[in-house]
C-alpha cells in the first residue's frame, strides 16, 4: 500500500504548497462583485446579511449547524411571470413554480462555482425541496429563506404572509447562499412595506387561511394547497392501506385525485390554490393594472379564483370547513386529514398553537394542565381565551382541567391507535375537572 505522503495526490498538494505565499489575514469579500456576479448568473435582485444580524438571530444556530464556517449569507429572488400565477388554470401556475424553482436553484449553484474559482468556499441549500423529512412535523428546512430576504431588504411580509418585494411584488422564488467570508458592505432592511392592505388575499383565499385582521392559518392553508403533498400524502397513504379493495378505495378517492397525486409525485410539486399570490396587486412592476383598471383587475384575476368551482380540502369541524360553507358554497367541500400528528408529548405541546383554530374556542375561557409520565415525562400549560392560545412549559396558574397521561398512550391516542375510553378506564389518562372542557379543548384542534 502507498504510503499517504507518496500519494500523487499529495506529493503535487504539497508542492503546490511550496509555491503559495504564506498565508495572510483573508480579504473581505467585495459585495459590488459578489452582487453583480450574482445578477450574472441569473438573479433578478440579491442582497447581503451578515450572520450576526439580530433579525436571524433565532436562525443562526441551525446555519451553523449544516455550514459551521458561515460569516455572511447571499439572498437571492427570482421572479416569475405573474401571468401564469394568475391563471384560473393551476397547472399553468405550477409551471411557473416549477421552472422558477429550477432556476433559483441552478443560479445558486453556478454563484458556489463562481465563489469557489476564487476560493471561497460557500453552500446552497434548496430554494424549496428537497427538506430533512426526518424531522416531519417539525421545522423541516435548514434555512428560512424569508427573514433573510426581509433582513437584506429584498421585501418585506405581506398580510399574506408572503415576502412583496418593492419592485416584482409577490411574484417571486427566494434562495439562499452561505457564505465562509465577510462582506465589504451588507444591506439594510426596507423603511417601507410595498403590502398596500387591499386585502385581496382574503378575499380569494378559498379555506380563510389569511384573516382579514392579520391572522393566519397555517394548517388549513397546507392541508389544502398543499394536498398532494406532506400531510396530504401521508393522508392518501392511510386511505390506501385502509381500503379493502379498489371500490372501496374508489369511495375514498376520485379517479382525478389519484392522477393528481401522481403528477405530483411524478412530475413535480402541485399547488391546489395559492390564490393569495396570484391576487396580490403590490410591487412597482404590477401594481399599474390594479390603481389604473381596478375594476377590471378584479373581474379578470380575483372574480375568476372566487368562482371556480373545485374541491377545497379541509379537516372535518375545521375553520376552513365553515368558511367554505360560507363564503363559497358553490365549492366543494372535501373532509379530509391533514397528516400532522405528533409523535411525542412535546411535539404535542409545540404543535398546538400551529392547529389551533380560532373560531373553533368561540367563548371559551379556560386553563388546562398537562402532565405526561412514562417514557417521556414533561408538563405544560395551556390558555385558550379571546380565541387565542397560549402554550407555556411546566404548570402555570390554576387549571379548570387537568390532564396526567402516559407519554405513549397520549400519542397513541392522538394517532387513533388508542381509544380514550379504554386509555381512561386503564388508568393511562386520568382527567380532574369537567369532561366537558376536555370536549371543547378537542373541538379547537380538529384532525
Amino acid at each position: 500500500m502507498t504510503k499517504l505522503e507518496e500519494h500523487p495526490t499529495v506529493k503535487s498538494y504539497r508542492e503546490k504548497a511550496g509555491l503559495r505565499a504564506a498565508p495572510t489575514a483573508p480579504e473581505k469579500l467585495d459585495a459590488k462583485w459578489l452582487k453583480a456576479a450574482a445578477l450574472e448568473a441569473g438573479a433578478d435582485d440579491v442582497a447581503l446579511v451578515e450572520i450576526g444580524r439580530p433579525e436571524i438571530e433565532n436562525q443562526k444556530d441551525e446555519i451553523l449547524r449544516i455550514f459551521p464556517r458561515t460569516k455572511s449569507l447571499m439572498s437571492i429572488v427570482c421572479r416569475m411571470n405573474p401571468e401564469n400565477i394568475r391563471s384560473v388554470s393551476r397547472d399553468v401556475s405550477d409551471l411557473e413554480f416549477l421552472r422558477t424553482f429550477e432556476k433559483i436553484n441552478a443560479v445558486a449553484s453556478r454563484m458556489v462555482k463562481s465563489l469557489a474559482e476564487r476560493g471561497v468556499p460557500g453552500l446552497s441549500p434548496s430554494g424549496g425541496f428537497p427538506m430533512d423529512m426526518a424531522k416531519w412535523p417539525g421545522k423541516m428546512w435548514p434555512i428560512s429563506h424569508k427573514p433573510i430576504a426581509v433582513a437584506g431588504g429584498l421585501g418585506a411580509m405581506g398580510h399574506h404572509r408572503l415576502v412583496i418585494h418593492p419592485r416584482f411584488g409577490n411574484f417571486i422564488v427566494l434562495g439562499t447562499i452561505l457564505l465562509d467570508g465577510e462582506a465589504t458592505a451588507y444591506d439594510r432592511p426596507l423603511d417601507f412595506n410595498p403590502c398596500i392592505e387591499c386585502k385581496l388575499c382574503v378575499s380569494v383565499c378559498p379555506v380563510g387561511a389569511v384573516g382579514p385582521d392579520g391572522h393566519f392559518n397555517f394548517t388549513t392553508c397546507m392541508t389544502h394547497n398543499y394536498r398532494d403533498r406532506l400531510g396530504g400524502f401521508l393522508d392518501w397513504v392511510e386511505k390506501v392501506v385502509s381500503s379493502k379493495d379498489v371500490r372501496s378505495y374508489r369511495k375514498k378517492m376520485s379517479d382525478p385525485e389519484s392522477v393528481s397525486m401522481w403528477q405530483s409525485l411524478s412530475y413535480g410539486i402541485c399547488n391546489k390554490s395559492s390564490y393569495c399570490m396570484a391576487a396580490c396587486p403590490a410591487g412597482e412592476d404590477v401594481i399599474g393594472r390594479y390603481l389604473d383598471h381596478r375594476a377590471e383587475y378584479i373581474a379578470e384575476v380575483v372574480k375568476p379564483l372566487q368562482k371556480k368551482e373545485e374541491k377545497i380540502y379541509v379537516v372535518p369541524g375545521s375553520d376552513a370547513e365553515a368558511h367554505v360553507a360560507k363564503h363559497f358554497p358553490h365549492k366543494a367541500i372535501r373532509r379530509v386529514g391533514n397528516g400532522l400528528r405528533p409523535d411525542s408529548a412535546r411535539g404535542f405541546l409545540r404543535s398546538l398553537p400551529i392547529v389551533f383554530q380560532r373560531d373553533q374556542s368561540e367563548g371559551m375561557d379556560s386553563t388546562y394542565h398537562f402532565t405526561f409520565t412514562g417514557a417521556e415525562e414533561c408538563s405544560g400549560t395551556v390558555v385558550i381565551r379571546d380565541k387565542g392560545i397560549e402554550v407555556t412549559e411546566g404548570h402555570v396558574g390554576t387549571p379548570d382541567l387537568h390532564v396526567t397521561a402516559d407519554s405513549q398512550t397520549w400519542v397513541a391516542f392522538l394517532a387513533k391507535e388508542k381509544n380514550l375510553l379504554w386509555a381512561l378506564l386503564g388508568r393511562k389518562i386520568r382527567i380532574k375537572g369537567s369532561p366537558r372542557l376536555m370536549k371543547d379543548f378537542a373541538r379547537c384542534f380538529p384532525s
